[in-house]
């Protein structure tokens, strides 16, 4: 019948309906995973600057340390002598910045503090001594740099780093979150060409940074097999097989096979002859710099700022930590006081003048008020004074007016002579004499005003 399948189709359109919007949160929920994801493998990225007079060497070095972060730093980045903290602060949530580097320098030491954006941790290291990337790679006999190193981020190791200190933790997740993570079932071998090494030493307290070069050596072959596997065409003339250049030849012992720790069996291949899939290589590190031995001073919990977690040099009570605990916050009590009393006096004062405004919009639409007020002060000069008062004493915004009216020049048309009676002189009503129209009017303006103080004088020795 009809009313059954009428029945029946709007079921069927319920049933649609319920799985459509099951289908639009399945992929809303999927967007929201996807963007989380997505913002949880974003990478690290950093300033590197310099603060104050530092002298060129800080400068290239803070130029060297942006050469580590590469490629997620601000390489080509400039920094005035009147930007601020703030300034970068504001900067850094538009473009992603999670970090920033700063080096300074004073009569003591040489400081380089790590902050994250946008409410810390800082950490403040003591740099004890340094070199730059010139400096290394001027003292290897055979530096190995090449550009394309540059376009991927390096992998971070770090040895010897003590977990039961709690500052000493800390400092490890920070340096860590401070460098792209690795995803090892992902990554591609080809991509890791530079390491940055954080070696820590107990008994000194001191950190070693160091940045490394990686590259992969085949294993199982003389430096004769070597040259032919590089395509590097050997100099045979004093052979007479390839066979004797192959198998014979004086070979050092500095030539002999890498230590067995540096043999890896590639799980990808690598580049370079040579390297090839579960073939054996050995890894090879050479230094690239700068160099950086560097001194834990302080841990700081806010950006540059805050409650000091940690400290070399200075120690406190836990009395002395509670009482600085409770300045701290009634002082941000009071700063919350005081921005609150701000924003209220900046609304009243905004009201007011909306008041005001409205007041003198009313006024110049009224003007019979001003007139009323102006004959209410004449009523009150004749029950106290017992005469009547000069007609300039109590003279209103209306009377002002009347009188410009009253006594407004004559145009130059009514003027005998027309455009030639300029040269001739117009008399006002005060008696005096001037050149124009604009002269008269600015005459007659200074005598109303000379009027207006004698007759004043007179009312009052009168009174």
């Amino acid at each position: 019948s009809l009313p059954s399948a009428s029945r029946l189709f709007q079921n069927m359109g319920r049933v649609l309906k319920k799985k459509r919007k099951q289908k639009r949160k399945l992929r809303a929920s999927q967007k929201a995973r996807a963007a989380q994801e997505l913002e949880d493998q974003k990478p690290p990225r950093s300033f590197v600057i310099h603060r104050g007079a530092v002298g060129k060497e800080i400068q290239q070095l803070a130029l060297d340390v942006r050469k580590i972060m590469e490629p997620y730093t601000a390489s080509h980045l400039k920094v005035r002598q009147n930007n601020v903290l703030k300034d970068f602060v504001h900067v850094a949530g538009p473009l992603g910045v999670t970090h920033i580097v700063v080096f300074t320098k004073s009569e003591m030491s040489i400081n380089m503090k790590i902050s994250r954006f946008p409410r810390g941790p800082t950490v403040t290291f003591r740099v004890l001594s340094y070199a730059l990337m010139s400096d290394v790679l001027a003292s290897l006999k055979k530096p190995r740099t090449t550009l394309n190193q540059y376009k991927n981020p390096p992998m971070l190791i770090m040895n010897n780093f003590p977990t039961d200190v709690k500052h000493m933790k800390l400092l490890t997740t920070f340096m860590q979150s401070s460098f792209p993570t690795i995803n090892v079932q992902h990554v591609k071998l080809s991509e890791i060409q530079r390491c940055v090494l954080l070696h820590y030493e107990e008994e000194t307290n001191v950190i070693e940074y160091r940045h490394y070069n990686i590259r992969a050596i085949p294993v199982g072959m003389s430096r004769q097999v070597g040259k032919l596997v590089k395509s590097k065409v050997p100099d045979l003339s004093r052979y007479q097989d390839i066979s004797e250049y192959v198998l014979g030849g004086n070979v050092s012992e500095s030539e002999f096979e890498d230590a067995e720790e540096a043999r890896v069996s590639l799980p990808q291949a690598l580049p370079g002859r040579g390297n090839a899939t579960s073939q054996q290589s050995a890894i090879r590190l050479t230094e690239i710099g700068p160099r950086l031995s560097l001194q834990l001073v302080k841990v700081e919990s806010g950006l540059c700022e805050g409650e000091v977690l940690f400290h070399q040099f200075v120690t406190k009570t836990k009395e002395e930590v509670k009482a600085l605990r409770r300045k701290k916050a009634s002082s941000k009590r009071l700063k919350i006081q005081r921005r609150k009393q701000q924003e209220a006096n900046v609304r009243k004062k905004a009201t007011e003048k909306k008041t005001r405004q409205k007041q003198s919009l009313k006024q110049n639409r009224n003007p019979d008020e001003s007139e009323s007020d102006e004959d209410d002060d004449v009523e009150y000069y004749r029950k106290e004074v017992g005469g009547e008062p000069d007609p300039d004493l109590f003279g209103g915004a209306g009377s002002r007016n009347k009188r410009r009216r009253r006594e407004k020049p004559p145009s130059a048309k009514k003027w005998k002579g027309g455009e030639e009676a300029g040269a001739t002189k117009w008399k006002g009503k005060d008696g005096r004499s001037g050149g124009g129209p604009k002269v008269v009017a600015k005459k007659a303006k200074k005598v109303k005003i000379g009027q207006f103080f004698r007759t004043s004088r007179k009312n009052q020795e009168k009174t």
